[in-house]
């Protein structure tokens, strides 16, 4: 059985948080890695976009600067999030393709279900809807998203610990005329949160999407080698480049 490498909770800014993915990723292709799974925060709270969009479209990028949040372009799809430090926990799965399901939707379903058996662990039953969302009662608690390089799988996602709309709103591209009492309330008909489901502690998520995670997986705990930390410095340096995050 493969041995799989876990990373224990980390905070770093955004770019690094990127930049660690991307490093892994291609340690695994060189066969310098085992593949790994990875717990994070995002510290200072961040916007990321996805690899395909605009920042300039997605992001009211004043607003972030005025309080010191980070904006980054990830190298997966998907839309705009607002990492929240407070407000989520975000994983990374990475590994050879032949680890994961040819198809896309099966390999999020995957995945995804790792996630779904952890929040049993604090009472939460939840499921997954494709692509790439899992709910709970018909609401959104975790997103995900997905990209395949040179025969290395990275899937990285969030679950939704607090939920702060108004926050959200403020920091991403939205009208005015939407940021309305009735809009607020619509986001939260769609979206919920552990916090508001359970109250447990972000420890106590964590630890039940730590034991989702590694329940049917051989691993141990460990940390990045000198070369990944060395390549990681060096990528955060490109994340981080206006080249890079405006390139679109």
């Amino acid at each position: 059985m493969t041995e799989w490498r876990v990373i224990q909770l980390e905070e770093h800014d955004a770019y690094v948080n990127m930049a660690i993915d991307e490093s892994i990723m291609e340690h695994i292709r060189d066969g310098k890695a085992n593949p790994t799974i990875r717990f994070y925060r995002w510290k200072p709270s961040a916007v990321s976009i996805g690899r395909f969009q605009s920042m300039n479209d997605e992001v009211n990028i004043s607003r972030c600067r005025s309080e010191g949040i980070d904006c980054v372009r990830r190298i997966t799809g998907g839309g705009a999030v607002y990492h929240d430090y407070d407000g989520e926990l975000t994983y990374s799965i990475i590994g050879q393709e032949k680890l994961f399901p040819k198809s896309i939707w099966e390999s999020y379903r995957m995945i995804c279900g790792s996630i779904i058996n952890g929040l049993k662990r604090i009472n939460i039953e939840a499921e997954f809807a494709p692509i790439n969302d899992i709910l709970l009662k018909g609401k959104k608690i975790s997103g995900n998203a997905q990209t395949r390089r040179e025969g290395v799988l990275l899937q990285h996602g969030t679950i939704i610990y607090k939920l702060d709309v108004a926050k959200m709103f403020s920091v991403l591209n939205v009208s005015k005329e939407k940021v309305s009492d009735k809009m607020i309330k619509n986001v939260e008909e769609r979206v919920t949160s552990v916090y508001s489901e359970k109250g447990v502690s972000f420890q106590e998520l964590y630890e039940s999407i730590l034991y989702g995670m590694t329940e049917y997986r051989e691993y141990k705990f460990a940390t990045l080698s000198s070369g990944e930390s060395k390549r990681s410095v060096e990528l955060a340096k490109t994340y981080s480049s206006e080249d890079w995050n405006f390139s679109r």
